[in-house]
Protein backbone atom coordinates (compact mmCIF):
# COMPACT_ATOMS: atom_id res chain seq x y z
CA UNK A 1 0.00 0.00 0.00
CA UNK A 2 0.95 3.56 -0.51
CA UNK A 3 3.84 5.76 0.32
CA UNK A 4 1.89 8.39 2.10
CA UNK A 5 -1.70 7.28 2.45
CA UNK A 6 -3.13 6.98 5.91
CA UNK A 7 -3.92 3.31 5.46
CA UNK A 8 -0.45 2.58 4.12
CA UNK A 9 1.26 4.14 7.13
CA UNK A 10 -0.68 2.20 9.76
CA UNK A 11 -1.34 -1.15 8.11
CA UNK A 12 -0.35 -3.98 10.44
CA UNK A 13 0.66 -1.68 13.28
CA UNK A 14 -1.90 -1.19 16.03
CA UNK A 15 -2.47 1.63 18.41
CA UNK A 16 1.00 1.29 19.94
CA UNK A 17 2.67 1.38 16.50
CA UNK A 18 4.57 -1.82 17.25
CA UNK A 19 2.38 -4.40 15.53
CA UNK A 20 1.59 -7.74 17.08
CA UNK A 21 5.01 -8.61 18.51
CA UNK A 22 3.93 -8.52 22.16
CA UNK A 23 0.85 -10.63 21.43
CA UNK A 24 2.87 -13.20 19.44
CA UNK A 25 5.56 -13.54 22.12
CA UNK A 26 2.91 -14.15 24.76
CA UNK A 27 1.35 -16.89 22.61
CA UNK A 28 4.75 -18.50 21.95
CA UNK A 29 5.62 -18.54 25.65
CA UNK A 30 2.21 -20.09 26.38
CA UNK A 31 2.90 -22.89 23.89
CA UNK A 32 6.39 -23.37 25.34
CA UNK A 33 4.96 -23.54 28.86
CA UNK A 34 2.44 -26.16 27.76
CA UNK A 35 5.04 -28.38 26.06
CA UNK A 36 7.52 -28.12 28.94
CA UNK A 37 4.84 -28.75 31.58
CA UNK A 38 3.67 -31.86 29.72
CA UNK A 39 7.25 -33.14 29.48
CA UNK A 40 7.91 -32.56 33.17
CA UNK A 41 4.54 -33.98 34.26
CA UNK A 42 5.09 -37.19 32.29
CA UNK A 43 8.65 -37.53 33.54
CA UNK A 44 7.51 -36.95 37.15
CA UNK A 45 4.85 -39.63 36.77
CA UNK A 46 7.55 -42.05 35.59
CA UNK A 47 9.65 -41.46 38.74
CA UNK A 48 9.49 -44.37 41.22
CA UNK A 49 8.75 -42.06 44.17
CA UNK A 50 8.84 -38.39 45.08
CA UNK A 51 11.40 -38.47 47.86
CA UNK A 52 13.99 -35.72 48.03
CA UNK A 53 16.85 -37.97 46.91
CA UNK A 54 14.94 -39.24 43.88
CA UNK A 55 13.93 -35.77 42.72
CA UNK A 56 17.45 -34.43 43.33
CA UNK A 57 18.92 -37.28 41.28
CA UNK A 58 16.37 -36.57 38.56
CA UNK A 59 17.32 -32.89 38.36
CA UNK A 60 21.04 -33.73 38.37
CA UNK A 61 20.57 -35.02 34.81
CA UNK A 62 21.08 -32.41 32.07
CA UNK A 63 17.81 -32.80 30.12
CA UNK A 64 15.39 -32.44 33.06
CA UNK A 65 17.45 -29.60 34.56
CA UNK A 66 17.48 -27.67 31.27
CA UNK A 67 13.76 -28.34 30.73
CA UNK A 68 13.01 -26.94 34.18
CA UNK A 69 15.22 -23.89 33.62
CA UNK A 70 13.50 -23.24 30.29
CA UNK A 71 10.12 -23.62 32.00
CA UNK A 72 11.10 -21.12 34.68
CA UNK A 73 12.30 -18.56 32.13
CA UNK A 74 9.25 -19.05 29.91
CA UNK A 75 6.78 -18.90 32.80
CA UNK A 76 8.19 -15.72 34.31
CA UNK A 77 8.47 -14.10 30.87
CA UNK A 78 4.85 -15.05 30.09
CA UNK A 79 3.67 -13.69 33.45
CA UNK A 80 5.57 -10.45 32.92
CA UNK A 81 4.03 -9.94 29.50
CA UNK A 82 0.50 -10.49 30.77
CA UNK A 83 0.88 -8.36 33.87
CA UNK A 84 2.54 -5.60 31.84
CA UNK A 85 -0.58 -5.35 29.68
CA UNK A 86 -2.76 -5.14 32.79
CA UNK A 87 -0.58 -2.42 34.31
CA UNK A 88 -0.48 -0.41 31.10
CA UNK A 89 -4.26 -0.63 30.73
CA UNK A 90 -5.44 -0.08 34.30
CA UNK A 91 -2.81 1.88 36.26
CA UNK A 92 -3.49 5.61 36.05
CA UNK A 93 -0.78 8.25 36.00
CA UNK A 94 2.65 8.08 34.41
CA UNK A 95 4.50 7.91 37.74
CA UNK A 96 2.32 5.13 39.12
CA UNK A 97 2.59 3.18 35.89
CA UNK A 98 6.38 3.51 35.90
CA UNK A 99 6.56 2.34 39.53
CA UNK A 100 4.31 -0.66 38.92
CA UNK A 101 6.20 -1.71 35.79
CA UNK A 102 9.53 -1.32 37.60
CA UNK A 103 8.33 -3.48 40.49
CA UNK A 104 6.94 -6.01 38.02
CA UNK A 105 10.27 -6.25 36.22
CA UNK A 106 12.18 -6.61 39.50
CA UNK A 107 9.80 -9.29 40.77
CA UNK A 108 9.89 -11.37 37.61
CA UNK A 109 13.65 -11.11 37.18
CA UNK A 110 14.21 -11.89 40.86
CA UNK A 111 11.80 -14.82 40.88
CA UNK A 112 13.24 -16.27 37.69
CA UNK A 113 16.82 -15.87 38.92
CA UNK A 114 15.95 -17.56 42.22
CA UNK A 115 14.29 -20.47 40.41
CA UNK A 116 17.23 -20.92 38.07
CA UNK A 117 19.65 -20.74 41.01
CA UNK A 118 17.72 -23.49 42.81
CA UNK A 119 17.72 -25.80 39.78
CA UNK A 120 21.41 -25.19 39.08
CA UNK A 121 22.17 -25.94 42.72
CA UNK A 122 20.24 -29.21 42.50
CA UNK A 123 21.85 -30.09 39.16
CA UNK A 124 25.35 -29.55 40.51
CA UNK A 125 24.67 -31.65 43.59
CA UNK A 126 24.87 -28.85 46.15
CA UNK A 127 21.41 -29.33 47.63
CA UNK A 128 21.21 -29.29 51.39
Amino acid sequence: MGNGTSLGRVRGLGSAHHGAHHWLVQRFTAIGNLVLMLFLAVSFILLPDFEFGTVTAYFSKPVPAMAMILLIVSTFWHARLGLQVLAEDYVQGAGNKFAVLTLLNLATIGGGAFGIFCIVRLALGGAA
